[in-house]
């Protein structure tokens, strides 16, 4: 078995044994990185791997939409936030804008932070 081979093995047991708070987790850290690698494939003008990765980051803004339990009113406002995350990161997709993306990187960092605060609070979530 390759290293390569070997780290996804890894990475799928990881994520198949995960609570649902640790693949929350899991998902901000995923957001955060494809949206940092948008911005520095803006950068070095990659317009390709720009979109590819900016789009991912709406995949995951997207599940986190889907996932939301209406029957709390704090859905409403998560459903606001993300909403108007998708919106600018459609806006950085279509201009190709850096400071767009470092906007919807500090709200993702902060919700990422929150969040791992929230599992701290309450355990892992298992």
């Amino acid at each position: 078995m390759t290293n390569k081979q070997g780290y996804a093995a890894y990475a799928n047991n990881r994520i198949m044994t995960a609570s649902p708070a640790e693949l929350t987790l899991m998902l901000y850290e995923g957001a955060i990185k494809f949206c940092n690698i948008a911005a520095d494939a803006i950068e070095k003008k990659d317009i390709a791997k720009a979109h590819e990765n900016i789009v991912k980051v709406e995949n995951i803004i997207e599940e986190f939409r889907a996932t939301l339990n209406h029957k709390y009113p704090v859905a409403e406002d998560f459903e606001n936030v993300y909403s108007y995350l998708n919106q600018r990161l459609v806006e950085a997709n279509v201009k190709k804008d850096r400071e767009i993306l470092e906007e919807v990187l500090e709200h993702l960092r902060t919700m990422r932070d929150t969040w791992k605060e929230v599992m701290k609070q309450v355990g892992s979530g298992r």
